[in-house]
């Protein structure tokens, strides 16, 4: 019961118990309740992004160089919530203003979200942050070389380089935008993730009837699986 839960003390318990039948003793509940680490009276920040998860959308740059050796940037958008990609986009010239205004254009189809993480980059500077304030969002700035503080959108930049750009020779701005729209549309729509009960950020009905066939997508790197109707 008190791994259940966690927030209960004896007392709580001891009620419980009693309402069960127990002729015990609250002493004895508190002998043998498990011992945890002591609380603090501030919130964990993987507690904050767990309770928080519906609200908050994060952001951070990609850098994939092109097969002359130029350097392009992709800023991505990530809302917690289901781990959806809202919003993407490349440029070899990345600014505070150009990144102002794709966080507007992530926000257009949709109520802005309460908080907004981000690192320190230059790249979302000063017209950044006033827009997030303008949008009514609380902006929440990672620690210096705290990658960790954006886990989710730093796991998906990891999958986006491991199952996608790592294999691929980009060779412009228009082509890498158009390997990424492939890969997020199979992302969003068709990829489990553990962290949502392996399902997709989209959800996908389960089908337990029909001939099983597959679609290759991302240029053949994965393969979507379905059942066909009879």
């Amino acid at each position: 019961m008190a791994n259940d839960n966690p927030l209960w003390g004896a007392p709580r318990i001891h009620g419980e118990m009693l309402k069960l039948g127990f002729d015990i003793s609250e002493a004895t509940i508190q002998r043998y309740m498990p011992r945890r680490p002591q609380r603090t009276s501030r919130q964990r920040w993987k507690t904050f992004l767990k309770n928080h998860s519906a609200q908050i959308v994060s952001v951070d740059f990609l850098v994939v160089p092109t097969i002359t050796f130029k350097l392009l940037y992709v800023l991505v958008f990530l809302s917690h919530d289901r781990r959806r990609i809202i919003h993407f986009n490349v440029t070899a010239h990345p600014t505070a203003q150009w990144s102002a205004q794709h966080l507007r254009n992530a926000c257009c189809d949709q109520e802005p979200p309460r908080f907004l993480i981000r690192d320190r980059d230059t790249k979302v500077g000063e017209a950044f942050a006033e827009t997030v304030s303008a949008l009514g969002m609380d902006p929440i700035l990672t620690a210096y070389r705290s990658p960790w503080q954006n886990g989710y959108c730093e796991r998906l930049i990891g999958s986006i380089r491991r199952e996608c750009l790592d294999h691929l020779i980009i060779m412009n701005e228009s082509h890498l935008r158009g390997i990424l729209q492939s890969y997020i549309r199979y992302y969003n729509t068709q990829r489990t993730h553990l962290g949502i009960e392996k399902d997709s950020p989209e959800p996908r009905e389960v089908q337990a009837s029909g001939k099983i066939d597959k679609v290759a997508v991302v240029n053949g790197l994965h393969h979507y699986y379905f059942r066909r109707a009879a």
